[in-house]
């Protein structure tokens, strides 16, 4: 197992406000980025979705447990602070930033999960023999398992993707996955995985 840490961290921050557009990525990204601006550079940052209420329609309702998270690079943590108090107003719903941040460490698991990947493909096996490339090209041996396809709004242009899980990898290959990603768009948090519990489901 890799024993250094990994050069990047998750920090998180407390979110309060009533509700957020379902498809908030774009408008997130651009607020933060007025903030930070090297957030535009996705060598640098990538800006996890915020977890809302499920359903449907235009809006959903913020939960009390909501977080703003980046994942950034372990030396651009103090970059951050300057949201701590932050006002955000995500497409006219007004969001306030807890003062306070946590660090969460990237840890391996042999399962990880990412809501969405997005690559310049059209349909499932198009995906997959691009994601296949791209891990094959890493040096990343390990099963990925397609879920449900997704479109989003990046200003007037429709993205699409789809929901990715990669079983069996090992422990320094799922840090360097954690720390990488796969696909295109971190800003708007795509290509961004998470640990998952098992490969039995990919889930919406």
């Amino acid at each position: 197992m890799r024993s250094s840490a990994s050069s990047r961290v998750d920090v998180t921050f407390a979110l309060r406000g009533d509700a957020v557009p379902r498809d908030h990525r774009r408008a997130l990204a651009a607020v933060l980025e007025r903030h930070l601006p090297w957030l535009a550079d996705p060598a640098h940052a990538g800006v996890h979705r915020i977890n809302a209420v499920a359903g449907h329609g235009p809006t959903a309702l913020l939960s009390q447990r909501a977080r703003l998270t980046l994942r950034v690079a372990r030396e651009r943590i103090g970059d951050l602070q300057c949201l701590r108090g932050a006002r955000l107003d995500l497409d006219g719903h007004a969001l306030q930033v807890g003062d306070r941040s946590q660090v969460r460490e990237l840890l391996p698991h042999s399962t990880l999960y990412a809501h969405l990947v997005a690559t310049d493909d059209d349909d499932e096996l198009a995906f997959l023999a691009t994601i296949g490339h791209e891990l094959e090209a890493a040096s990343l041996p390990c099963r990925p398992i397609c879920g449900r396809r997704q479109m989003i709004d990046n200003g007037g242009q429709t993205l699409t993707g789809y929901s990715l899980m990669l079983d069996g990898l090992a422990p320094g290959d799922s840090l360097r996955v954690l720390e990488s990603g796969l696909g295109r768009h971190r800003r708007l948090g795509c290509g961004l995985f998470v640990p998952h519990k098992s490969a039995a489901a990919v889930g919406a």
